[in-house]
């Protein structure tokens, strides 16, 4: 019989490395602190006592060099996962990721792939310094050649990190730090993995469907059962944002006929326009009213005690969801 831990998400990030490291001699992590340290926020706590510095080692503070050289290592073989140890760090390694992770199976012609997996927190509320709270998934998901993966719940994250080591392709592994220990989930102590490319339905509606993901998912829920009893509220996470569950995303548009997105990253150019233009493209003849998007404002992300006001919580999400059923 399969048994269980009650975990927090970021114990999950560390039971998913550690179920890995055990199964595969060819995954390693590494990054700045996550070795003896066991990461600044703990997540890679113990796994150098356990597995040795061959395998879970600390690297200099140096982002591009991290990345590059898990880029080398996964082209011959390895399974790296790297950690910047905040998103908004990961500016440096910017040309490692898009000009050569993302392309070296197309340039090399099947020859080469980079089966890496590149974790970092990411996202605000924890009253961070600057470039500690960035959201900018939508850079990645720009990117042909990149997987983008944002978990919402313990269960999640350990199935799909395990799914996105053992992708034959990059996967960016963004963990939002808001949610690493707000909530306990049941997990199960055996490896498995949950699909990539596959969103969660987390809550039945027929009134409205609202998309989200990460830490927005919790506040979405939130605002959906304050509304219950008005409106039926249907809350689908997204999960993978790259590739994005389309089937998913229309067959509840169609169901319901009304959209809104919510996401705590900018709202010029983040994924709710592309969110948007697809339903236009793909359900047009199914749509009551413009699709709403509920996000952060397109302002550098703001210090202390205005990230209460920057990031969408449920009132704000409610008014989106009232504003679009009562269009």
């Amino acid at each position: 019989m399969s048994t269980t831990q009650n975990l927090t998400l970021v114990q999950a990030v560390r039971d998913g490395l550690k179920g890995e490291l055990a199964r595969d001699d060819d995954v390693v992590v590494f990054g700045e602190d996550v070795g003896k340290n066991g990461g600044v926020f703990r997540a890679t706590q113990g796994l150098y006592e356990e597995f040795g510095e061959d395998r879970v080692f600390d690297t200099p503070l140096a982002e591009s060099g991290i990345v590059g050289t898990a880029i080398g290592m996964a082209a011959y073989g390895m399974r790296p996962v790297p950690e910047i140890q905040f998103s908004g760090f990961m500016y440096p390694a910017f040309d490692q990721i898009v000009s050569h992770a993302a392309r070296l199976r197309t340039r090399s012609r099947g020859r080469f792939s980079v089966p890496m997996t590149l974790r970092a927190p990411y996202g605000g509320g924890i009253r961070a310094p600057e470039h500690h709270s960035e959201s900018k998934e939508a850079f990645y998901t720009h990117e042909a050649g990149l997987k983008v993966v944002v978990p919402s719940t313990p269960h999640d994250t350990k199935g799909l990190l395990a799914a996105s080591i053992r992708d034959p392709d990059p996967v960016v592994f963004l963990e939002p730090k808001l949610i690493y220990r707000a909530f306990r989930e049941e997990v199960p102590d055996e490896s498995y993995t949950v699909d990539l490319g596959e969103a969660a339905v987390r809550r039945e509606g027929a009134d409205v469907s609202v998309f989200t993901w990460g830490a927005m998912t919790r506040p979405t829920l939130e605002a959906a059962e304050n509304l219950a009893g008005e409106i039926d509220v249907e809350v689908v996470d997204l999960r993978t944002l790259s590739p994005m569950d389309w089937d998913t995303i229309i067959d509840s548009f169609e169901k319901t006929g009304r959209a809104v997105v919510v996401h705590e990253a900018p709202k010029t150019g983040g994924l709710g326009a592309e969110i948007a233009a697809t339903i236009q493209e793909e359900a047009l003849l199914y749509q009551e009213a413009p699709v709403k998007r509920v996000t952060g404002f397109d302002t550098p992300f703001p210090l202390y005690a205005l990230e209460d006001y920057y990031m969408p919580e449920a009132t704000r999400i409610e008014d989106g969801i009232r504003e679009t059923v009562t269009f």
